[in-house]
């Protein structure tokens, strides 16, 4: 239905969605984005809705105000590599180098170059984190893509095509262990029953923690920016 804005400073974008199955008017706000969504019935006003959105505007700033802010990467910032904080520093040579406590960028290359360096080191351990569980669960994937995805952390296809976002570098390993035993067990259970979770089990083990871990503290790796700088 488009975007409307609450007046005020700043004014407050609202994403309006119309759907047969709601019941009643909600707002939700995404973790990973700061997204304001209002979903209403079909047969409620747009007038209303606002009018509800309006009363609950309190709430949504003091939702909006509490997310971390967004933090661009250059030199002397600290970037969570497998969850471990790491300094951007410029590095001699032309290469990036990761050490335990720093990541060495070569002067005037903090950027997107940074960027495809984590995308890469993304792909690297998905791919062996995926091999892995597949070869438990007994069911091959067909490919693997990387996105910088807001809703989701990963999915898969009925095609078996396994998806995920870059971002579960920035993630402790475990989490992004997890989140890829997840969508492989898609592969046998295309779902989410207690046959799915007994799939994730068999071949991860338990996974409460990095679950809890993604709700918590997974919103925040979003707040990372890679636009300073040159390629």
């Amino acid at each position: 239905m488009g975007t409307r804005f609450l007046s005020g400073n700043p004014p407050v974008a609202i994403t309006l969605r119309r759907t047969a199955g709601a019941r009643r008017i909600s707002l939700r706000i995404s973790q990973i984005d700061g997204r304001v969504t209002l979903t209403l019935p079909r047969h409620v006003a747009e007038r209303e809705a606002l009018d509800f959105a309006r009363e609950k505007e309190g709430w949504i700033r003091r939702h909006l105000g509490a997310r971390p802010p967004a933090e661009t990467m250059g030199p002397g910032a600290y970037l969570p590599v497998e969850g471990v904080d790491r300094r951007i520093v410029s590095g001699p040579g032309r290469r990036i180098v990761l050490s335990e406590a720093e990541i060495a960028v070569p002067e005037g290359s903090t950027g997107r170059r940074l960027e495809r360096y984590l995308r890469e080191l993304a792909r690297d351990r998905l791919v062996a984190a995926c091999d892995l569980y597949a070869g438990r669960l007994g069911r091959p994937y067909s490919r693997i893509t990387l996105r910088d995805t807001r809703s989701r952390w990963g999915s898969c296809s009925s095609e078996g095509a396994l998806m995920f976002s870059w971002r579960l570098i920035l993630a402790p390993p475990e989490v992004l262990s997890y989140v890829a035993a997840h969508e492989v067990a898609h592969l046998a259970e295309m779902n989410h029953s207690s046959r799915f979770w007994s799939q994730v089990e068999r071949i991860h083990g338990p996974h409460t923690a990095p679950r809890g871990w993604l709700r918590s503290e997974g919103g925040a790796l979003h707040r990372y920016r890679f636009d300073a700088g040159t390629d």
